[in-house]
């Protein structure tokens, strides 16, 4: 079947997921559906906000589905009428097998990392956070366990020294689109040849996992070497935002957020977590093997600076 005239469901939520879309729809392929989360409350005033799938999709007038439960008949049967060749996840829920079996191809995903490493909901933050040199992306079929299913096909993206969350996420879309396209291609034209995950598993205990991070997850361990605390810092940049809590009195705290940071390993004999600036120039926090230098950070009340901005009106005791 020419890929120009299939069937296309797509499913996803975040602004990546909205990319992607992006990019298939125009290129030309026939989107039939697009499913995505249903509105939540965000932000400080909780208001109603559109994922940004559903804005691209209502822009765009193409058919919207936001099932609550995805195995509720009304759902299901909505999802046939549009008698889906393909579908293709990016950045979504787990399907039941209702749903990931409908399309007469298949369903596939795009997944951030280089399976079967990085199974998870985070692998961008956890490749930054281990430390790696590289990651990548990987289409698959689903199947009905997470991030397990068939590869299809895989591409590598190089970590830079310093990288973030957030520029590993640019690259992400920016490679993304091209492999989600290559990959419609391929299934229509039957040209995939879809591999087993255990065969590129030597030692199942040796795989990375990526979980979802919560809120605890982003507290700063400063009990580390300099070198794992900013690569956490940058593992969590900009979102959610690595942080810690540091004394301003006897009985008042902050909570600074950092997300870029340099190691300086030096020896010292400071406890970890210790504060050293001169409220001018400079935020150090102390490691076990050195001090972190902080770049840019964020204090409540104030939005997100360089180190040496926010000096100019704010100053850290030293002491408590």
């Amino acid at each position: 079947m020419q890929a120009d005239r299939l069937r296309i469901v797509f499913m996803g939520t975040p602004e990546l997921a909205s990319h992607i879309l992006s990019i298939i729809h125009e290129n030309g392929y026939l989107i039939a559906g697009v499913v995505t989360a249903p509105d939540r409350p965000a932000g400080r005033g909780r208001k109603i906000r559109h994922s940004p799938v559903k804005e691209y999709a209502l822009r765009n007038g193409l058919h919207l589905m936001q099932p609550a439960n995805l195995k509720s008949p009304g759902f299901i049967d909505e999802l046939s009428s549009l008698k889906p060749d393909l579908q293709v996840v990016v950045a979504f829920r787990m399907l039941p097998k209702e749903v990931w079996s409908l399309p007469t191809i298949a369903t596939f995903n795009m997944h951030a990392s280089l399976l079967p490493d990085y199974r998870g909901a985070a692998p961008i933050n956890h490749a930054i956070i281990n430390g790696e040199k590289e990651t990548g992306i990987t289409t698959f079929i689903i199947d009905d366990k997470i991030d397990t299913g068939h590869i299809l096909y895989r591409e590598s993206i190089a970590i830079d020294e310093y990288e973030t969350a957030g520029s590993l996420h640019e690259k992400v879309k920016q490679q993304g689109g091209p492999l989600v396209l290559k990959t419609i291609d391929a299934l229509a034209e039957k040209k995939a040849s879809p591999l087993k995950q255990e065969a590129l598993i030597s030692d199942p205990g040796q795989l990375n996992k990526a979980p979802k991070i919560f809120k605890e997850d982003c507290r700063i361990n400063w009990d580390q070497p300099c070198r794992q605390v900013v690569n956490h810092i940058h593992g969590l940049s900009p979102v959610p935002g690595a942080f810690t809590d540091h004394p301003l009195t006897e009985k008042e705290t902050i909570r600074i957020k950092i997300y870029e940071a340099r190691p300086e390993v030096k020896q010292h004999s400071l406890k970890p977590g210790t504060l050293l600036t001169d409220n001018k120039t400079f935020v150090h926090f102390a490691a076990t093997d050195g001090f972190v230098k902080v770049l840019t950070l964020q204090i409540p009340g104030k939005k997100r600076m360089q180190t040496e901005e926010l000096l100019r009106g704010f100053d850290f005791p030293t002491s408590v």
